[in-house]
């Protein structure tokens, strides 16, 4: 129950129509009495920004086959889940379907709370591990989109992982804090040093930069050598992180050949051959 009247679009034009207001208070997008302030409007142009990239894949598939599936890993209070769901998948009225995956027990029951509370009645959200999620029945064998935004270190890869063996059409990942790459390229550097290539990363902070970098640089080859067209872009104005490398792949079925070789000829010329299950490839 509300005794203050619902926030317009007049009065706030930035609030696009049908938006749940429930959902932008929980969000923290709108303040508890449902007004905006500065913070407000930032997070909300936050949010359509990344919307303006993910909705195009969502139309794709939709113009495909009627229902469409999502799965977000590394989810959290799966912000973009609920986001995703209040723009696009509750106007459909069918068998869509988002899945929040996140390994924190209590963050999963918030979110299932919630989104019984707005009806979001096609969201699920499950308390599993990625290798769980690849092979448990709670998931369908075949999903079309995958999300991972800010999923530290090595989540990024985990849900890479799932959307290859999920068969995805579209993967769509904001990685952040990955720190594998830089203690490999930091334990093998005195063997690296010998070759001229490896002052790119002989001072810790470039170890740690341009290991952050690489890792980027090697999922990206691997999405290629899948046979993935990969685009890769910035995402504006998102605070969590100091790099908002946005990565976004769609399944082509492209020639695969020449991505494998390079990512294989790159593992050996940086000294990371140890680390080629991690960026497999077929």
């Amino acid at each position: 129950m509300h005794s203050m009247k619902k926030p317009s679009s007049t009065e706030y034009p930035e609030i696009r129509p049908g938006q749940s207001i429930e959902l932008l208070k929980e969000l923290h997008i709108l303040t508890r009495d449902g007004k905006m302030n500065q913070d407000s409007r930032r997070k909300l142009k936050q949010v359509y920004h990344l919307y303006q990239f993910i909705e195009p894949l969502l139309q794709e598939v939709r113009q495909e086959k009627n229902v469409l599936t999502l799965v977000d890993h590394g989810a959290g209070k799966s912000y973009l889940g609920f986001i995703l769901y209040d723009l696009f998948f509750k106007s459909l009225h069918d068998a869509s379907h988002i899945f929040g995956i996140e390994t924190r027990e209590e963050l999963v029951t918030h979110s299932r709370d919630l989104a019984r509370r707005l009806g979001f009645a096609g969201m699920s959200f499950l308390n599993l591990l990625v290798a769980e999620s690849i092979t448990s029945g709670e998931l369908p064998a075949k999903v079309d989109i995958v999300t991972a935004l800010h999923a530290c270190n090595t989540a990024t890869d985990d849900a890479i992982r799932f959307a290859l063996a999920k068969q995805a059409s579209h993967i769509v990942l904001v990685p952040c804090c990955q720190a594998e790459v830089a203690a490999v390229l930091r334990k093998n550097k005195g063997a690296a040093l010998k070759h001229p290539l490896a002052e790119l990363w002989r001072h810790p902070i470039h170890t740690r930069e341009f290991g952050s970098h690489l890792t980027n640089v090697l999922r990206c080859l691997q999405l290629e050598a899948h046979g993935y067209q990969v685009t890769v872009t910035e995402l504006v104005g998102w605070e969590h992180s100091m790099k908002n490398e946005l990565i976004i792949a769609s399944y082509k079925d492209l020639p695969r050949q020449r991505a494998a070789a390079r990512l294989q000829e790159l593992l050996q010329s940086v000294g990371l051959e140890e680390m080629g299950e991690r960026f497999f490839v077929d």
